[in-house]
C-alpha cells in the first residue's frame, strides 16, 4: 500500500502546462514512465507503449497497452489536471483480432519473433498443443502470449486460432504428452505410414482412443492421427505421478545432453541457456520465466557470498557482467546445479553439456566463473512467477 500512495502521489506532483508544448510533453512523459515502472516494468510480459500527441491544442493519447489498469490511471491523473485530451489507445487484445483471442500451437515447434517478420530475432517457441493468448495481428503474423506470459510474433501457419468456448474445450480435453526427445504422428496405425507431423519432447494432442500399440490423437485443426504408445504418455497420469525432485531435475537434464544451442529455442530441436532450464522444469511440471534475466528474479536467493556454498542439485546458476558504479548488473547466462563432488553443473552453450566450477576438474569453466552472478532456489518455492501445474489444475 506504501508504494501505491508514493506512486500516486508522485502524479499529483507533476504540474502540466498547456502553454508551453515541449514542457507538456516531457511532464506527460515523466507521468507514463512512473506508470510503466509499476504496472509494465517489463515489456516481454506486459505493454504500455502510450505516446503523446498535440492536434489543435489537443493532446492525444496513442499507442497500446495489455493493462488496462495502467491506461485507467493515466487517463485519471490527466482529467484531475484538466488535460483535454482524447483517447486513441489500443487496449490488446481488440478488434484486429476479433472474438479468436485464443490460439493452439499447430506444429511440433512454433517460432515466435520479435518482429511480425519471418527474419526478425528468435525470441522464443511454442510446443505442438500449447495454449496461447492472441493480441493483435499484424499482415500474416499474430502477436500472442505464451503460457509463461512471453509476449511476441509467430506467423499464421503455425497455430489454429480459437474462441473463449474453443479454447475452453481444447483446455478440458483428455490429452497424451509425447515424453521421447523426437518422434512422429502416423497417418495410420504403423511405423511405416505417412506421417501426419514430427512431435517433440513436451508436444501434446488431444485423446481420441487406444489400443495396445498406439494412441489415436486430434490436432486443433482437427486433423488425425497416431502416436506409438511408448513415446507418450496421458497428460494427467504423466502429471499426476511426476515428482518435482533434485533428483528428476537432473535426470531430465542429462536427457538433453547433446542438443544444440539455438538463440531463442526452447525446444530439443535447438535451446539456449534459458531455454534449457524452462525445457527442464517443464519436464517436471513447473512453468518458470522464459529469459535468464527474468528467471533471476523469481525464486529464493542462495549462495550470497558467491562461494557455491549452500547450493542444492536443481538450482539455477546465474552470469554475466557484474555492476560497476558506472554500469548495472547485466545476466547474459544460466545452468542448473548439479551437486556433487565435481561441482558440475548443466548448461547450453555451444550445446547442452556438463561443466565445473572446481579449478581441478579437466571441464573447469574458468570464464564462468568469473562471471558468476549469484544462484536462486526454485524447487519447493512459492512464488508467483513459478507455476506448479498440479496446482494449476487442482491435481
Amino acid at each position: 500500500m506504501k508504494i501505491i500512495k508514493l506512486f500516486f502521489l508522485l502524479l499529483l506532483t507533476v504540474s502540466l502546462s498547456c502553454k508551453d508544448r515541449e514542457k507538456t510533453i516531457t511532464e506527460l512523459e515523466n507521468v507514463r514512465t512512473a506508470i510503466k515502472k509499476v504496472f509494465a516494468p517489463d515489456k516481454r510480459v506486459e505493454l504500455f507503449d502510450i505516446q503523446f500527441e498535440f492536434l489543435n491544442n489537443q493532446i492525444i493519447l496513442k499507442g497500446e497497452t495489455t493493462s488496462k489498469k495502467a491506461l485507467s490511471i493515466l487517463q485519471d491523473s490527466l482529467n484531475k489536471r484538466n488535460v483535454d485530451f482524447i483517447n486513441a489507445v489500443r487496449i490488446l487484445p481488440d478488434s484486429a483480432v476479433g472474438n479468436q483471442q485464443f490460439a493452439v500451437a499447430r506444429n511440433s515447434v512454433i517460432n515466435i519473433r520479435s518482429q511480425p517478420k519471418h527474419s526478425a530475432e528468435l525470441g522464443t517457441q511454442g510446443l505442438l498443443g500449447m495454449a496461447l493468448k492472441v493480441l493483435d495481428k499484424k499482415g500474416d503474423f499474430y502477436r500472442i502470449q505464451t503460457p509463461d506470459n512471453y509476449i511476441s510474433w509467430v506467423d499464421k501457419g503455425g497455430i489454429t486460432r480459437m474462441n473463449k468456448t474453443e479454447i475452453d474445450t481444447w483446455n478440458r480435453s483428455k490429452k497424451i504428452i509425447f515424453t521421447k526427445n523426437f518422434g512422429y504422428v502416423y497417418g495410420v496405425k504403423s511405423e511405416n505410414a505417412i506421417i501426419v507431423s514430427d512431435i517433440t519432447l513436451g508436444g501434446s494432442l488431444q485423446y481420441v482412443s487406444e489400443d495396445q500399440q498406439f494412441y489415436e490423437v486430434k490436432y486443433p485443426d482437427n486433423r488425425i492421427g497416431f502416436i506409438k504408445k511408448n513415446e507418450a504418455v496421458i497428460y494427467l497420469s504423466w502429471l499426476k505421478n511426476l515428482k518435482a525432485t533434485q533428483e528428476n531435475i537432473e535426470s531430465i537434464s542429462r536427457t538433453m545432453i547433446g542438443f544444440p544451442y539455438l538463440w531463442g529455442g526452447t525446444s530439443s530441436k535447438g535451446m539456449d541457456c534459458s531455454g534449457f532450464t524452462k525445457m527442464v522444469y517443464l519436464m517436471n511440471g513447473v512453468i518458470i520465466p522464459r529469459d535468464a534475466s527474468q528467471q533471476i528474479n523469481a525464486g529464493k536467493t542462495v549462495d550470497i557470498n558467491l562461494k557455491f556454498e549452500g547450493l542444492e542439485k536443481g538450482d539455477l546458476l546465474f552470469f554475466g557482467r557484474k555492476a560497476t558504479p558506472e554500469k548495472n548488473q547485466r545476466v547474459t547466462h544460466v545452468g542448473i546445479w548439479l551437486g556433487n563432488d565435481k561441482m558440475e553443473f548443466i548448461h547450453a552453450s555451444g550445446n547442452v553439456h556438463l561443466s565445473s566450477m572446481d579449478k581441478n576438474q579437466s571441464h573447469y569453466d574458468e570464464m564462468n566463473r568469473n562471471r558468476y552472478l549469484g544462484s536462486k532456489r526454485y524447487l519447493n518455492i512459492d512464488d508467483h512467477n513459478i507455476i506448479d501445474l498440479k496446482e494449476k489444475i487442482k491435481l
